[in-house]
């Protein structure tokens, strides 16, 4: 089968980077909670190019002469099933993320993954547009819900959709000037990335029980005035992308962050924070911004160390990190709420609540235009997702 991979960490300007590969197809799954899924689009994203640099340690490692097939989000066809399968059957049409820990990646034409962490692709979108969305929305999804608490009455994704338990009450910092209209504030630092997109959508939008099969612990989504979406965004086109994905303030990161959201708002402390970029060069704003009992979630690793005492300390704050290939890497209990939170973005999408972040596609899948993709993530200018369909 057609395949993008790599032999040795290399700079993407280097042709060898990426290069264009033909290899065993992967056998049918004949036992377990495998899917063999045929390929129809892909979609790129920062981790593809951290791993293909070799910057991510949990992840496998190059063996001598064999290639490394690097990708994890895709939409595509199932082709065959494993005998412990009873979510999907053949000819369904799927997307996910994939796994971080499998040496086979999505840049393929057929690609073996768990079914647990796989959802029915929206019936309103494309396969392109159904791409670009599964990283970056279990990203947000468990950001918001599941690390943040952002919401008192959304439902904890557990094994047995039924049983879910509701979180606990989580009454958030109300700032002194908004005491009376019981209002809250995000403030999502990177607003026009890929996360940052779905995230702005997530937190606009308040998710509860379901009695839907497909979706059983959530349901469509309706509007929650009760929090105020703060996204930074520093370029005219960027912001104007966080306001159509329904961000009600937008602030520039390279500015001081501070100063602009008591400039704008008129409050001094917002929440929660979800840091989406450069978490060692936004820490201390953070700290400062962030309320008393407040929290902090970060997707980006630290270059350093920091402090999580003083100020973090005095404030009672939670700072907590977010990596959504956790689940699958360890196989947890809970594993298979990344299947049900997929098929509920699916519903919401379908629904009109949520709108897909593609922004580009590239086509066929190959190293070149993998290579174009890699390269324009890693020059921190992208909005949305960018998608490569077909081989």
């Amino acid at each position: 089968m057609r395949a993008v991979g790599l032999y040795r960490y290399l700079p993407i300007e280097d042709s060898q980077s990426l290069v264009d590969l033909d290899i065993p197809q992967p056998n049918n799954p004949t036992s377990g909670h495998d899917l063999l899924v045929a390929i129809k689009a892909i979609s790129v994203n920062p981790v593809d190019t951290k791993v293909r640099r070799g910057l991510i340690p949990i992840t496998v490692q190059i063996e001598k002469n064999t290639p490394h097939i690097l990708g994890w989000d895709a939409a595509g066809e199932v082709v065959e099933s494993g005998s412990d399968c009873t979510l999907f059957k053949k000819g369904d049409a799927v997307y996910y993320a994939g796994s971080i820990s499998r040496p086979l990646g999505t840049n393929c034409e057929f690609h073996l993954v768990d079914e647990r962490i796989v959802g029915r692709k929206p019936k309103s979108l494309s396969f392109e547009e159904a791409a670009a969305m599964p990283l970056t929305t279990i990203t947000a999804w468990e950001a918001l819900y599941d690390r943040l608490s952002l919401y008192p009455d959304v439902v904890k994704g557990k094994t047995t959709a039924p049983s879910h338990p509701i979180l606990p009450t989580d009454v958030p910092y109300i700032n002194n000037k908004k005491r009376n209209e019981h209002q809250s504030y995000i403030l999502i630092i990177g607003g026009a990335g890929g996360v940052g997109s779905i995230a702005i959508q997530l937190a606009k939008n308040l998710v509860n029980r379901s009695s839907s099969p497909s979706s059983p612990f959530m349901t469509s989504s309706s509007s929650f005035s009760g929090i105020n979406v703060i996204a930074t965004a520093s370029r005219t086109e960027s912001v104007e992308w966080c306001k159509r994905m329904g961000a009600d303030f937008v602030v520039d990161h390279h500015k001081n962050l501070k100063s602009q959201i008591k400039e704008v708002i008129g409050i001094d402390y917002v929440d929660y924070i979800l840091c989406l970029n450069e978490t060692d060069g936004h820490f201390e704003s953070m700290k400062q911004l962030v309320a008393p009992q407040g929290k902090i979630c970060s997707i980006v690793q630290t270059k350093g160390p920091v402090d999580l005492g003083g100020e973090l300390l005095h404030k009672s704050a939670t700072f907590v990190w977010e990596l959504m290939f956790t689940r699958s890497l360890y196989q947890t209990p809970d594993m298979v709420s990344q299947h049900y939170l997929l098929n509920t973005i699916a519903d919401l999408i379908d629904n009109n609540k949520i709108k897909s972040t593609l922004t580009d596609v590239l086509s066929p899948i190959n190293s070149e235009n993998l290579r174009k993709a890699h390269k324009k993530l890693e020059s921190g200018t992208t909005i949305g997702k960018i998608v490569l369909s077909g081989f």
